[in-house]
């Protein structure tokens, strides 16, 4: 084995069915013409659901983001402490974590751009988050025309 420390890449992966299940509690409740719980978070037009399965749990490092954008625009991944249940539990604000890691394209530029030090603070949480999560799950909204199919975005750990 080398003594140069190995790097893990865990992607963010899109969960279309999460999605889809939360977006028809929506039309749900718009349906019934019911109000959503108190501190509930319904999933907005321009939110989606994403989730990293965590390979292994312990010794991780936070390294770095990798994020790339097709296009210009901002994307804003919110981590959740939420466990999804096959009963599909209802997001409640509670559950979304702090800070948000905020990434941006300007026109004509060619790299992503975030702030630094929320970008560490919430990848160093996501090390805590992965020693008691085989999964975790995120909020991603984005923002200036840009969809799911625009973002590219992984975690590097240092194992």
């Amino acid at each position: 084995m080398s003594s140069e420390a190995a790097e893990l890449e865990l992607p963010l992966v899109q969960d279309v069915q999460l999605t889809k299940c939360m977006r028809i509690r929506v039309k749900s409740l718009q349906h019934k013409n019911e109000k959503p719980q108190d501190g509930e978070k319904l999933l907005q037009a321009n939110e989606f659901i994403f989730r990293v399965d965590f390979s292994r749990q312990h010794g991780l490092r936070f390294l770095r983001w990798n994020v790339a954008l097709d296009k210009p625009g901002k994307a804003t991944v919110t981590g959740t402490s939420q466990h999804w249940t096959p009963d599909l539990t209802n997001l409640m604000r509670r559950q979304l974590l702090e800070p948000v890691g905020v990434f941006w394209k300007k026109p004509e530029a060619q790299e992503v751009e975030c702030d630094e030090a929320d970008a560490l603070e919430f990848g160093e949480r996501l090390v805590e988050l992965a020693k008691i999560r085989k999964v975790m799950y995120f909020l991603v909204a984005f923002a200036d025309g840009l969809e799911p199919a625009h973002l590219k975005c992984s975690v590097t750990f240092r194992v």
